[in-house]
């Protein structure tokens, strides 16, 4: 099993949380992975990519139309990272109506929830129920469990359960 994937967003928005997720459902399962950030500006605001790759893959980063999967928490990334999908790779974006790729208001969701910076879970959730990643829902919520501040912990779990609701 291989599996290519981006996360896209800004900084703030969670990308590298939602990316430690992910590969602690991979480390888990005893899969090799690798992951690379990269940032934009180091201040909240600025673009972050992250990619991670599930399998036997030398180097952590993805070449143009090799991604399987994208994340997109910044509807606006879009143009910039768009590229690094496959042609018939999958697109789930945080963004209210219709577009590209299969969306979700995980914003709208995560501010109902209390919290703005909950929508990385919420997107997490749909990719999920959308079968697009290699790991389950219970594999996820373990790996929320483990990685998340243990106060935050049943507020990150809602959050990621929204999303598999829809």
């Amino acid at each position: 099993m291989k599996q290519q994937l981006i996360v896209s967003g800004i900084g703030g928005q969670g990308v590298l949380f939602l990316t430690r997720v992910i590969a602690q459902a991979a480390v888990n399962r005893q899969m090799p992975v690798l992951t690379a950030e990269t940032h934009g500006m180091a201040q909240r605001g600025g673009t972050v990519l992250s990619t991670i790759k599930v399998g036997d893959f030398a180097s952590p980063l993805i070449r143009a139309g090799q991604a399987d999967v994208g994340l997109l928490l910044w509807e606006a990334n879009l143009p910039v990272h768009r590229s690094l999908l496959r042609a018939e790779g999958r697109l789930l974006v945080n963004a209210a109506g219709a577009g590209e790729g299969q969306r979700i208001d995980a914003s709208g969701i995560a501010r109902d929830l209390g919290s703005a910076v909950l929508a990385n879970l919420v997107l997490l959730g749909l990719a999920i129920r959308q079968k697009a990643l290699f790991c389950s829902a219970g594999e996820c919520e373990t790996a929320i469990r483990q990685l998340a501040p243990v106060k935050l912990a049943d507020q990150n779990l809602a959050a990621f359960r929204k999303g598999l609701q829809g």
